[in-house]
């Protein structure tokens, strides 16, 4: 399919810069199969849920992977450079795929010098740019360094208008995060609170949790013309014994499943079976999810408003609808919904 169907044009004050506070006062769009869109708040959710639907949330914690260091000058003369790095991606015990500012003054060989001694060296540099860095200490004693040094690795839609702070550690990670390795937060799940939680159990909604650790490359802008020459990230994501046994239990029941999050979804859909039963496993997941995908598990999906041609508009233009996801993002643009990582929601139902 072209790219351009996915285009949309998005007033810029329209981004958040910051979450709703409390995070349940966040507006919800809720999406029917078919029928008027209705406005909510994110607090009134247990209106739209019944007993026995089966939330599935992603649990991945979020590192703080934005890093500053300096590279030393060259020659006597020569400046130093002050570097921005994104991890996005660990490949072994003490080497990190990275992103860094001023990429042009960084080449293979040099050394870079971050807080409390940490060092490392740019092992290699690829052609788009991405670097690899070899640091001096490896496993948990590399973490607890990244841990201390580093601040919370926000879009750059946020990053490019303000300095991550004290505020973002709490804010951009889900109450329930508990397994350490995105360098992007679930973004759907930062809008439940713990008393929603409560109230979605009184009414008999049930849980579970997946794990897949989000990259930075669901941020980055699609560089081709057709969906079908476009090659989608991996993504490490794990479906417990204990979610697929919840899950395919929901299923045989008739109980409707409903993904927290795209990432949520991606994970359920990569491990499904043809009946809609899910598996049990771990690994890399690249699904990639436009129009004319047949999902197998997900009946219902909790997300937020996407970016233009990105792959997640695609996808959630997959489970409803093209034309009903452009009059969707229509009414919530005309409604200045707010859009993006710290934005409002939507709960949409899939297409029949």
């Amino acid at each position: 399919m072209r790219v351009d169907l996915f285009d949309f044009e998005l007033p810029e004050e329209l981004i958040a810069l910051r979450p709703a506070r409390p995070r349940d006062s966040a507006r919800l769009l809720h999406v029917p199969a078919a029928g008027e869109f209705e406005d909510w708040v994110v607090s009134d959710a247990p209106n739209l849920f019944r007993a026995g639907d089966l939330l599935v949330f992603n649990d991945t914690r979020v590192i703080p992977a934005a890093l500053k260091a300096v590279r030393p000058a060259r020659d006597p003369q020569g400046p130093v450079v002050h570097v921005s790095l994104n991890l996005i991606e660990r490949l072994d015990a003490e080497r990190w795929r990275a992103l860094g500012k001023p990429g042009k003054r960084l080449k293979e060989g040099d050394g870079l010098f971050f807080d409390d001694g940490l060092f490392a060296s740019i092992q290699g540099k690829s052609e788009d740019g991405e670097l690899t860095l070899l640091f001096d200490r490896a496993g948990a004693a590399l973490d607890e360094a990244i841990a201390k040094i580093g601040a919370p690795p926000l879009p750059p839609y946020i990053a490019g208008k303000r300095a991550p702070d004290n505020d973002d550690r709490a804010d951009y990670q889900t109450i329930y995060a508990a397994k350490d390795g995105a360098v992007a937060a679930p973004t759907a799940g930062l809008h439940f609170t713990d008393d929603l939680m409560a109230r979605l159990d009184a009414i008999g909604v049930v849980r579970t949790h997946v794990t897949l650790h989000v990259g930075a490359g669901t941020f980055l802008p699609m560089k081709v013309d057709d969906t079908s020459a476009h090659v989608m990230h991996s993504e490490w994501r794990e479906i417990p014994v204990h979610a697929a046994e919840a899950i395919n239990r929901a299923k045989a029941e008739g109980r409707r499943v409903i993904a927290v999050g795209t990432t949520a979804l991606r994970s359920l859909e990569s491990a499904a079976n043809e009946d809609g039963s899910v598996r049990a496993e771990a690994g890399g997941t690249d699904i990639f999810i436009t129009p004319g995908y047949r999902f197998r598990v997900v009946d219902g999906l909790w997300t937020n408003f996407h970016l233009p041609r990105s792959t997640l508009f695609m996808l959630v233009s997959a489970f409803s609808g093209l034309g009903r996801m452009q009059a969707v993002y229509a009414h919530a643009i005309a409604n200045g919904y707010r859009f993006y990582s710290y934005g409002d929601a939507s709960l949409l139902w899939r297409a029949e």
